[in-house]
C-alpha cells in the first residue's frame, strides 16, 4: 500500500514538473531575451514601455472594463442560477445550454454581428435609439465592450458559480432562513451568497482574466484597451514586444492575486 502511495506521489510530481517547466522555460527564455544587450543586463526595453504615452489609461480602462464585466455577469448570472435552483430545477439544463452557447459562437462572428447593429446607427438618427449607440461606443468608457464580453465568460462563470450551488442545499438554506424570518432577498443575500464566496470569487476571476487579455474585439471595434495598447506598441522592437507580453503576464498574474489574496482575507474574517 504505501509503495503504491508513493509511486503515485512520484507520478504526480513528475507531472507537475513537467508541467512546470513546460510553462516556465519559455517564460524565462522570453524574460532574459527582453533585458539582454552586448553590454550585459538592460532594463531599457521594460523602461521604454513604461515610458511609452498612453500606458497607464489604457491599462486603466482594462481595469474599469473588468470590473463593470464582472459586476454584470454576477448580477445577471447569480439570481438567474439561484432562482432555477429554488424555484424551478427542471429549467437547469436550459439555462446551461444557453450559458454555454457563447462556446460555439466565433468571437469574430459575434463582433461582426455587433458592428452590424453598430452600424445601423445613421438610419435611426431621428430616434432615442441613435443616442443609445453613440454613448455605448463613448472612447473614454466603450461599453460596448462590456456587452461583448460579458456572454464571452458567461460559460466559463457559469462553469465555477455551478460547482459552488452543487456543494451548498440552497433550498434548505433558505427555507431555514425563512423559518427564523428573513425575507426572500435577504435570505438570499444574507445566507446563500456568503457560501458561494469561493465560487464567485473563482467566477471573477476568470472574468477578469479574459477581460485584459481579450483583444480581437477590442481592435475591430477600434478600441484601445491594454490588450490593444500593447499590441500596437510592440511592434517597432523585437526585445520591447517581448518586453510587452512579460508585463501584460505579470500585470495580469498581479490583478488575480491581489484577488485571490482579498478572498482569503474575508473569508478568515468571516
Amino acid at each position: 500500500m504505501n509503495n503504491r502511495l508513493s509511486k503515485v506521489r512520484w507520478g504526480r510530481g513528475t507531472v507537475m514538473l513537467l508541467g512546470g517547466l513546460y510553462f516556465a522555460v519559455p517564460l524565462a527564455a522570453s524574460a532574459y531575451f527582453s533585458i539582454d544587450s552586448r553590454k550585459g543586463i538592460d532594463f531599457h526595453a521594460y523602461t521604454q514601455l513604461l515610458k511609452a504615452p498612453g500606458f497607464l489609461p489604457a491599462l486603466q480602462l482594462s481595469l474599469e472594463l473588468a470590473v463593470t464585466s464582472v459586476v454584470v455577469l454576477l448580477l445577471v448570472l447569480v439570481p438567474a442560477m439561484i432562482a432555477v435552483r429554488l424555484g424551478a430545477p427542471k429549467l437547469r439544463p436550459v439555462l446551461e445550454f444557453v450559458c454555454s452557447l457563447p462556446l460555439v459562437v466565433p468571437v469574430v462572428a459575434l463582433t461582426t454581428g455587433i458592428s452590424n447593429v453598430l452600424g445601423w446607427a445613421p438610419k435611426l438618427r431621428a430616434t432615442p435609439f441613435y443616442q443609445t449607440l453613440m454613448v455605448i461606443q463613448d472612447q473614454n468608457f466603450p461599453i460596448v465592450l462590456v456587452i461583448a464580453y460579458v456572454p464571452m465568460a458567461l460559460p466559463f462563470a457559469y462553469r465555477a458559480i455551478d460547482g459552488g450551488l452543487r456543494g451548498v442545499d440552497v433550498k434548505t438554506l433558505v427555507e431555514a432562513a425563512r423559518s427564523c424570518g428573513a425575507s426572500w432577498p435577504r435570505a438570499v443575500v444574507s445566507v446563500v451568497i456568503p457560501n458561494l464566496r469561493t465560487a464567485l470569487l473563482n467566477a471573477s476571476v476568470i472574468t477578469v482574466a479574459l477581460v485584459l487579455g481579450e483583444f480581437t474585439t477590442a481592435a475591430i471595434l477600434g478600441f484601445a484597451p491594454f490588450s490593444v495598447w500593447i499590441n500596437s506598441n510592440g511592434k517597432s522592437d523585437g526585445q520591447m514586444s517581448v518586453a510587452v507580453s512579460i508585463l501584460s503576464l505579470l500585470i495580469v498574474w498581479i490583478v488575480l492575486l491581489l484577488m485571490s489574496a482579498v478572498g482569503r482575507q474575508r473569508r478568515a474574517r468571516s
